[in-house]
């Protein structure tokens, strides 16, 4: 079945608030600490996309999902098409990012997004994150950043956890469908030390007719010293999960009455996860510079079983396995210096990617029947970037920078009929310069900058598509294909402070990528997808009226399209949404009552390359109320879906049966239609936090 899935904070700000020190007269790079929103970056931002999100506006956001922490990036979508033990869908800029293909995020500096993974490239599970425990996300947008490399044609986030939570804390949260969340967390002192830990449990059965039986168990202690940018932290985190799933149906399933809304074509989907990490951190600086070191080891893995496409191989179904276990590790080192007028930043990265196995079963009730493909493969990425700064001007800066990736992998097939000759070695590489300019007009009204950016950047694909000389599943000749789609980007933009507590930036950009490479995990596969240009338009505003409330509005239309048309079919890029826009304000003045409230839309996109079927557009409502009853005790109501409004959270066009299909003999090999995963109903949650 074919499925249409398809610099630090600157480091202390970057160098752009180094100041020249010292008696001496040593040029030295001073801690600079900045606090702002995510556009208030004037001064020390390479790009009208650059920004930074606080706890502060976090704590005001109702979430129906860990991931849409990331929906604090403008124009950034995260919906789910299957059970919230798994990874969410995310969208930006006119790409399906799938599961993360081409959007890079790290967590204390360890990857999220996972390479040559058994159920797509790039695979990014958030839900090991524990909200509260944010300190700040710092996002850039397109690929003008020399530090970010694979997975980043979008932009990069890198999420930082809090060194110590203000006061100890018990969180119990309830709702409907048996959700239920218990989150305890605290801080102290050991032995000159900063210590923090926290625990969670939670629990969901959703709205489906099949219960989710979501069980996840989570935990985070972390050990530190100073700030981010002066001082240590070693952290050790455990997360498991395991639920049932609801997959995306065929839409005439639930019209027919087939099944019901949130019904189910198979009643054993879902799976198991963990993720185990010890991840270390250290930033400084002297007279010369300034310079950080990361290091980390994550113990990962997931065994998830899915039946997308419902029946069309028989009355047994199609449900498969994709199951993958790994030790990833690896770190960064970086070093910035002045050199008389210009700062400069060099850096290295590595990661290895141990697999034991990656393979993709024939299943039937979670019992393996056959076996598609199964290898072991080591994939080794080492990357070199160099960026130059310099002010040149009062009303000129600069940044250039050089990024060279270099990925050295090999798979060895272990089980698979038609899988045992898919094996070798493989490398490559690829040089990738950047360059940013930024005008600051002395006469332009307001607190303004302009910004123009390029550059070239790329994701990987799956080292199997790159050794593979058949298909898996029937042994016919498959092209072997790149270990890079390259990709080149460009965007002029302008930030600027028209009122006081008013941030606003704009930018039009374009990108184009050489090809739209996705390994299928449904079929064992790597598909060419050809090569696609976009552009588009972002507005994004912050506005703080008062120290107690915050409004954001983001406004962000694309345009994808196929360089040349795919099979004669047409040249629109499938899940490619057009148009997103958001609207948010949240209200914190410390007292008694807080509370936060989000409208998000979403556009309607071509379901496929003719764009014939298109997706249905739909407006989202979340409210969140609290109320501090005593200074250590608070209430709070999330209510998600606050309309009630029925739409869906994701749309796709496939070939699928249900099992009344199958057995009157209209299935086929497959009815092509569309298939949806429907938003959850109205749901209220209820919580209360005691503090200590």
């Amino acid at each position: 079945m074919r499925h249409f899935y398809t610099r630090t904070p600157l480091l202390a700000a970057l160098l752009a608030g180094c100041k020249l020190a010292g008696a001496t007269g040593v040029p030295t790079l001073q801690e600079v600490t900045v606090v702002g929103n995510r556009p208030g970056m004037i001064g020390v931002a390479d790009s009208a996309t650059d920004g930074t999100v606080t706890a502060k506006q976090l704590a005001t956001r109702p979430l129906l999902r860990t991931a849409e922490v990331l929906e604090t990036i403008p124009g950034l979508i995260v919906t789910q098409h299957s059970g919230d033990g798994k990874a969410n869908q995310y969208f930006l800029r006119g790409f399906n990012l799938d599961h993360g293909s081409d959007f890079a995020t790290t967590v204390m500096g360890m990857p999220a997004n996972v390479a040559s993974h058994a159920h797509g490239q790039g695979y990014m599970d958030l839900n090991f994150l524990m909200p509260e425990l944010i300190a700040n996300i710092e996002f850039r947008k397109g690929v003008y950043a020399a530090r970010d490399g694979d997975f980043s044609n979008t932009g990069s986030a890198r999420i930082d956890y809090q060194r110590q939570v203000k006061a100890p804390f018990v969180d119990l949260t309830l709702g409907a469908h048996r959700h239920r969340r218990l989150l305890a967390a605290g801080s102290g002192e050991y032995a000159g030390f900063d210590v923090m830990g926290a625990v969670e449990v939670a629990g969901n059965d959703g709205p489906w007719d099949l219960p989710a039986n979501l069980h996840k168990r989570n935990g985070v202690l972390r050990l530190s010293k100073g700030s981010a940018s002066d001082g240590f932290a070693v952290t050790a985190m455990a997360y498991e999960s395991d639920w049932r799933a609801t997959e995306h149906v065929p839409e005439r399933a639930i019209s027919g009455g087939g099944i019901g809304r949130f019904g189910a074509l198979s009643g054993s989907d879902g799976g198991k996860t963990h993720r185990y990490s010890l991840s270390g951190e250290w930033a400084g600086s002297d007279e010369a510079g300034a310079g950080s070191v990361s290091a980390y080891v994550i113990d990962y893995g997931l065994n998830y079983f899915a039946a997308p496409s419902g029946f069309t191989s028989g009355p047994r179904g199609d449900q498969h396995e994709q199951a993958d276990e790994r030790l990833i590790w690896g770190g960064e080192a970086r070093r910035s210096v002045r050199l008389q007028a210009v700062e400069l930043t060099a850096g290295v990265q590595l990661r290895q990617d141990r697999v034991g196995h990656v393979g993709l079963y024939q299943t039937e009730g979670r019992v393996r029947t056959g076996t598609v493909r199964q290898d072991q493969l080591t994939e080794t990425a080492v990357g070199l970037f160099v960026e130059a700064r310099r002010q040149w001007t009062p009303w000129l800066r600069s940044t250039v920078g050089l990024r060279r990736d270099q990925i050295r992998a090999s798979v060895t097939p272990t089980a698979g009929e038609f899988n045992m000759h898919n094996g070798g070695k493989v490398g490559a590489g690829q040089t990738s310069p950047k360059l940013g300019l930024v005008l600051r007009p002395s006469g332009a009204r307001g607190d303004t900058e302009f910004y123009a950016n390029w550059g070239y950047g790329f994701h990987s694909n799956d080292v199997r598509g790159a050794t593979s000389a058949t298909h898996p599943a029937d042994g016919s000749p498959a092209e072997k294909l790149s270990l890079f789609a390259k990709s080149n980007g460009a965007e002029l933009g302008l930030r600027s402070k028209p009122l006081a507590g008013w941030n606003t930036s704009l930018s039009l950009w374009r990108m184009s990528a050489a090809s739209e490479l996705v390994f299928v995990g449904d079929e064992g596969v790597t598909e060419a997808r050809g090569a696609s240009r976009r552009h588009g338009l972002e507005w994004s505003n912050y506005f703080a009226p008062t120290s107690a409330v915050n409004i954001d509005a983001d406004l962000a239309w694309s345009h994808a399209r196929f360089k040349e048309p795919v099979d004669g079919g047409g040249s629109h890029v499938p899940n490619a949404i057009p148009l997103t826009a958001s609207l948010g304000m949240g209200y914190e003045p410390g007292g008694n009552w807080y509370g936060g409230v989000r409208l998000r839309y979403l556009g309607a996109y071509a379901l496929e390359e003719s764009n014939t079927h298109k997706s249905t557009p739909f407006w989202l409502a979340n409210l969140k109320v609290g109320y501090r009853i005593t200074p250590t005790l608070q209430l709070g109501v999330d209510v998600l879906n606050l309309l009630g409004r029925k739409a869906n959270d994701i749309e796709y066009w496939g070939g699928s049966c249900t099992r009344g299909e199958q057995a009157d003999g209209s299935c086929g090999g497959g009815i092509d239609g569309r298939l949806v995963h429907p938003l959850e109903p109205r749901t209220v949650r209820l919580s209360l936090r005691a503090t200590f």
